[in-house]
């Protein structure tokens, strides 16, 4: 079973390139040993991953992302069962969230991602991902869809 699992949370230190890089290079590996694609937005201090997998194996990462000492306030935003993947192409895209990252230039006022609905969230990293505001895109490598 296929599902799809959206979490926020705050970097603990100061969110370096360093720090998003070191988290990605651990994500692109372990994601695609265990069939997991998604997208992970940062900015100014905010992660807000979407994963997509079997169930169990993307349970077990968010247990391990909880545990991750980087994290603080971390909360389960959207958890839902699909028949497929959105982002099936991405071991893990890193775009930057432009609700709190305005270098970004796209607008959207009034955006807590701590108190939207997880559709919301969704549509608003979609829009990221449509506008051409993906940063990072390794390949993803014998991802089931």
């Amino acid at each position: 079973m296929l599902i799809r699992l959206i979490y926020l949370s705050r970097a603990v230190d100061p969110q370096t390139h360093a720090l998003t890089e070191a988290i990605l290079r651990k994500a692109h590996v372990w994601n695609a040993e265990n069939g997991i694609t998604g997208v992970l937005c940062e900015g100014q201090g905010v992660f807000l991953q979407v994963l997509e997998g079997e169930r169990a194996k993307v349970t077990r990462l968010y247990a391990r992302i909880f545990a991750d000492p980087r994290h603080q306030d971390l909360e389960l935003i959207h958890c839902e069962t699909i028949a497929e993947r959105r982002y099936a192409q991405w071991s893990m895209a890193r775009v930057s969230l432009s609700d709190v990252d305005p270098q970004t230039r796209i607008e959207w006022p009034e955006f807590d991602p701590y108190s939207a609905h997880g559709q919301r969230i969704m549509a608003r990293i979609d829009a990221l991902v449509e506008k051409g505001r993906v940063v990072d895109v390794p390949p993803a490598h014998g991802v089931p869809s």
